[in-house]
């Protein structure tokens, strides 16, 4: 029985689905042959996680912004002498990092919020594991993927150039060289003031002395 209360006709359904079924089998097969043939991926596919090592500042920003909780960070402190300074400094040097892959959900919000480019996306798929915890790649795993990273896109020539190209090409100049900044001035308008409410135009500074009144005027 249909919605409308009607009857249909009994095996309907079977003979459409028989129809799917040999519709579908007069088509050519689109079934790619993995692992035989590689697949063709997007450039910018999201595969596995790599990490650049020594731009880690350990600020702990993706652990923390990080919604499964799936990186794990360690570091300790180190001093390091300046010569001149008058007492030594003290930076972060990484001991742990990993990334449970059986936990993250590919979202990319580490990478994004990295402030020094220190996680990069790879479209490398292949590294699926017999054991579960076999899945938590270390620093080191981590980085043998930085290799399979791909280039970035080419700068578009009719934007901006970016900060670090800015930085560069100024550091190249050398001080006191013309910037982008610098030569780049809005030219100066001067404009008129306005009279004052209630006189003529010939009452301004600029209009010069008034003629002398006639007599009898």
């Amino acid at each position: 029985m249909t919605d409308e209360g009607q009857r249909t006709t009994p095996g309907q359904g079977l003979i459409n689905g028989l129809a799917v079924t040999f519709k579908t089998m007069t088509r050519r097969s689109t079934t790619q042959q993995y692992p035989d043939v590689e697949p063709e991926l997007p450039p910018r596919s999201r595969g596995v996680i790599a990490l650049l090592e020594e731009n880690c500042t350990v600020c702990m920003l993706c652990a923390r912004e990080c919604p499964d909780w799936c990186i794990y960070i360690d570091s300790h402190k180190e001093e390091v002498v300046v010569p001149g300074a008058a007492r030594p400094r003290q930076r972060n040097v990484l001991d742990k990092f990993d990334i449970d892959f059986a936990l993250c959900m590919y979202c990319g919000i580490c990478i994004e919020v990295c402030p020094f480019d220190a996680l990069y996306w790879t479209p490398e798929f292949e590294y699926s594991e017999l054991s579960v915890l076999d899945l938590v790649h270390d620093k080191d795993r981590l980085g043998d993927w930085m290799p399979t990273v791909p280039p970035p896109p080419a700068h578009d020539v009719l934007g901006e150039p970016s900060k670090e190209e800015a930085t560069a090409a100024r550091k190249a100049a050398g001080p006191g060289a013309p910037t982008a900044a610098k030569t780049a001035r809005p030219t100066t308008v001067r404009r008129t003031p306005a009279p004052p409410a209630g006189t003529a135009p010939d009452d301004t500074p600029d209009a010069g002395p008034r003629p002398a009144p006639e007599p009898g005027t």
